[in-house]
C-alpha cells in the first residue's frame, strides 16, 4: 500500500504523538501568583467568554511577558478553546481514532475525569482532523460537539453522559468542508445548535436537560463556523446566528431568532459568492446593531434592529473582511484582522458609524523560525479586550499586549509563546489565568501541540 504523503506524516509524526498525549498527565510549572486584592475574575463557560465577544472584566493583570507558565498538557489534534467553571476545566480534542473530552482543574492541570468516544471524520483540506467546537457550561452540565456532529450533554462531576445526539443523523446533515464547527449556545434552559440540514431546519433548540428538540428556525443556509450570539434589544431576548457553509449555490446569512419560540424576525443573506468558503466570524452587538463580515471578497455590513426587530443596513464595506476571528468593538469603533490568508492579512480600526476604515496596520518584527531570521507577524490574529488593553494571539503563537484606539496601534509588551502554525484558537481568561492552544508541532524546538496555562495575575 502507498501512503498519500499526509498519512505518511500522520503515521510517522503525529501517531507516536497523540499516544504519548493519550497517556500523559499535565506538567506543572510555577505555581500561580495569588490573586491581586480586589481584582475582579469571572468563569469562561461560552465560546468568546462571559459576554460572547472576546471581552473580559477581569483587572489587575501582568503587563510583563512573557508570562510564567502554570501547567501544560500534551493535546491531540484540534482547534477548540476551554470552557471553565469554578474548579473545573474541561477541554475536547482528539486522539488517534477517539475524541476525548478531558476535565481539569483549572490552576493545576491535575485531571478529574475522561470521557472517548470514536471518531472517524478526515480533514478533506489537509488540516487537522480534530474537533472545532468548543465546550460551553452551565452550572449542571458540559455539552461539547464533535467534528462529525456527535452531541454529549454530559455530568459535571462524573462525567457520565446525561443525554446525546447525533446531529448528522438525526437531522441529516453531510459533512461540511471542516466537519461540525460552530459552538452551541446555552440560553437560559436551552441549548441553540446551527444545524444548518438541508431544507431546514437552520437551527434548533434543544432542551438542556433532556436532548428533546424544543424548536426550529430557517429553512435555507446550511452549517457556518461562525457560534450563535445572544443579546438583549429594545428589552426582550434574541440570538442571532450568522449561517452558511457549503452549498451550491453558496447561500447564508444573519438571522435574528426570538428564543422563546423560535420565531426568526428577519433573514439577511451575506456570503462570499466562491463556493469554497464559509461564514466563520461570530456576530458583534452593541447599541441595538449587529455587525457581521466574512473573507472571500464578501467584506462586512451594520445592521439597525428596529423596535419591532425588523432591520436596516446601516452600512456595507469590502474593505473590512474577517476570516475566522471575530471583530471588537469599544467605544464607536471596531478593529478586526481584515484578510482572507497569512500574506494580507493585517490589523484595521473601523468607524462603527460610517464603516470608514480608520487606521491599517501590519504588525512586523524578525524572528528566528527553524534556523533563519524572518520576517514575521500577526497575521490572522484574534484579540480579546481586558483590563483596558488588549491581548493578542498572533497566528505563529506571538503573544501581544496592544493599546487600540482610533488615533493609531501600540505594541505595549510581546513575546512568542511558542513558534506554531495554526494558532487559530482564541485566548481564554478566568480568574487571572490565560489558557492557550498550541495546535501544531512547534517549528524552533519541536514540543508537540500542547493546552498551555500561564499566569497572568499582577
Amino acid at each position: 500500500m502507498i501512503l498519500s504523503r499526509r498519512s505518511l506524516i500522520h503515521a510517522l509524526v503525529l501517531q507516536p504523538l497523540l499516544v504519548r498525549a493519550a497517556l500523559a498527565q499535565a506538567r506543572r510549572g510555577q505555581a500561580p501568583r495569588p490573586l491581586p486584592a480586589g481584582a475582579v475574575t469571572h468563569d469562561w463557560r461560552s465560546f468568546l467568554g462571559p459576554l460572547h465577544n472576546s471581552t473580559s472584566s477581569e483587572t489587575k493583570l501582568t503587563r510583563t511577558l512573557p508570562p510564567s507558565l502554570v501547567w501544560e498538557m500534551p493535546k491531540g489534534e484540534g482547534y477548540t478553546a476551554p470552557a471553565i467553571t469554578g474548579e473545573r476545566l474541561v477541554f475536547l480534542h482528539r486522539l488517534e481514532d477517539e475524541e476525548v473530552v478531558e476535565c481539569l482543574h483549572p490552576e493545576t492541570g491535575a485531571r478529574q475525569w475522561q470521557f472517548r468516544y470514536p471518531t472517524a471524520y478526515q480533514d478533506r483540506y489537509g488540516y487537522n482532523n480534530g474537533p472545532r467546537s468548543s465546550p460551553v457550561i452551565d452550572a449542571r452540565r458540559f455539552s461539547p460537539t464533535g467534528a462529525e456532529g456527535k452531541l454529549h450533554c454530559l455530568a459535571p462531576a462524573s462525567g457520565k453522559v446525561v443525554w446525546k445526539r447525533d446531529l448528522r443523523t438525526d437531522y441529516k446533515v453531510p459533512q461540511d468542508f471542516f466537519g461540525t464547527a460552530s459552538t452551541p449556545l446555552i440560553e437560559g434552559s436551552q441549548l441553540i445548535v446551527n444545524v444548518g440540514a438541508p431544507n431546514g431546519p437552520c437551527v434548533v433548540s434543544l432542551d438542556l436537560a433532556s436532548g428533546k428538540e424544543v424548536w426550529r428556525a430557517g429553512t435555507k443556509w446550511g452549517p457556518s463556523y461562525a457560534s450563535p450570539v445572544p443579546a438583549t434589544m429594545h428589552g426582550q431576548r434574541r440570538v442571532f446566528v450568522f449561517a452558511g457553509g457549503e452549498s451550491q449555490p453558496p447561500t447564508g446569512g444573519l438571522l435574528s431568532i426570538n428564543p422563546a419560540n423560535g420565531r426568526v424576525d428577519f433573514e439577511f443573506p451575506w456570503r462570499s459568492r466562491t463556493v469554497e468558503s464559509v461564514n466563520a466570524s461570530c456576530p458583534v452587538v452593541f447599541d441595538n446593531k449587529v455587525f457581521i463580515s466574512a473573507s472571500y471578497r464578501t467584506g462586512s455590513a451594520l445592521l439597525e434592529i428596529r423596535p419591532d426587530f425588523s432591520h436596516r443596513v446601516a452600512w456595507t464595506t469590502q474593505e473590512f473582511g474577517l476570516h475566522f476571528s471575530t471583530a471588537l468593538h469599544h467605544q464607536g469603533f471596531l478593529y478586526g484582522f481584515d484578510g482572507r490568508n497569512e500574506p494580507d492579512a493585517s490589523l484595521a480600526c473601523v468607524d462603527a458609524a460610517t464603516g470608514r476604515i480608520v487606521w491599517r496596520e501590519t504588525p512586523e518584527w524578525t524572528d528566528t523560525l527553524g534556523t533563519a531570521q524572518s520576517v514575521v507577524s500577526t497575521y490572522r490574529g484574534s484579540l480579546l479586550q481586558v483590563d483596558g488593553s488588549y491581548l493578542c494571539l498572533g497566528e505563529l503563537g506571538h503573544l501581544l499586549w496592544l493599546d487600540l484606539t482610533p488615533t493609531g496601534y501600540k505594541q505595549i509588551a510581546r513575546t512568542w509563546l511558542f513558534g506554531a502554525r495554526e494558532s487559530w484558537t482564541p485566548l481564554v481568561l478566568s480568574r487571572g489565568l490565560l489558557y492557550v492552544g498550541q495546535n501544531t508541532r512547534e517549528v524552533n524546538r519541536g514540543k508537540e501541540p500542547r493546552l498551555l496555562c500561564y499566569d497572568m495575575r499582577a
